[in-house]
C-alpha cells in the first residue's frame, strides 16, 4: 500500500486506494472531512444520502487505505467521529487501467461538484467575480512540468495556513480549488 501523509497532504499512489476513492458517496465524505470537519457516520450519511451502516462501511474502507481515521469519542461515546488524516489529498499515480478509471471518476466528481457550487453562487455575491476557470495548454519539458507542479502545490499549501472548516479567522470563506496536471500527446523522442 502506498499512502503517504506529507506536510498534512495525503498522497495516494496505489491503484487500489485510488479505486477506493472513486465512489461518489466517498467523494462527498472526503470533501467534508478534508475541510477539517470531524463527523460521525450518521452525520456523513446525511451528507452522502446513505444509511449510517452503509456509510460506516465506506468510512472503514477509507480507513484501511490511510485516508481517514477515527477521532476521539465525544459526548456519551456511543458513536465515535471520523476525521481526515490530512488537510489535502493528492493522487500521484494512475499506473493501471483500473487506477486511471478511478482517477477519471474522481476528477469528474470534483469538476461536477465545483460546477454545482458555481451554479449555487448568487449573482449578487461580491465574491462571484473571483469564480473562474483557467485552462491553458503549456509546452513544457519534464523538468519544467515537475517544477510547475511543485510550485503550484507549494502555493496552495501557503494559502491553506492550517485553516479548517472549524478553525478559521472571521471574514474568511471556503474557496474550492482544483489543480490538475495532465500530459497530452505522445512523449517526445529521446535523442
Amino acid at each position: 500500500m502506498t499512502t503517504v501523509v506529507k506536510q498534512k497532504r495525503v498522497e495516494i499512489s496505489d491503484p487500489r486506494a485510488i479505486r477506493a476513492l472513486a465512489h461518489p458517496a466517498r467523494q462527498r465524505i472526503i470533501d467534508e472531512l478534508f475541510s477539517g470537519r470531524v463527523l460521525t457516520a450518521t452525520e456523513c450519511a446525511e451528507l452522502a444520502g446513505l444509511t449510517p451502516s452503509a456509510t460506516s462501511y465506506h468510512l472503514r474502507a477509507l480507513e484501511r487505505w490511510g485516508i481517514v481515521e477515527r477521532a476521539e469519542a465525544t459526548g456519551d461515546g456511543r458513536e465515535r467521529p471520523w476525521r481526515a488524516l490530512g488537510t489535502g489529498l493528492m493522487i500521484t499515480s494512475q499506473s493501471d487501467t483500473a487506477g486511471r478509471t478511478a482517477s477519471h471518476a474522481m476528477m469528474r466528481s470534483n469538476v461536477d461538484h465545483l460546477m454545482q457550487q458555481f451554479a449555487e453562487l448568487p449573482a449578487d455575491d461580491p465574491w462571484e467575480e473571483l469564480s473562474s476557470f483557467n485552462r491553458t495548454r503549456l509546452w513544457l519539458s519534464f523538468e519544467e512540468a515537475t517544477e510547475l507542479h511543485a510550485r503550484m502545490t507549494a502555493l496552495v499549501d501557503e494559502y491553506r495556513k492550517d485553516r479548517t472548516a472549524s478553525e478559521h479567522p472571521d471574514g474568511t470563506r471556503s474557496v474550492s480549488t482544483l489543480v490538475a496536471f495532465v500530459p497530452t500527446g505522445k512523449p517526445p523522442e529521446q535523442s
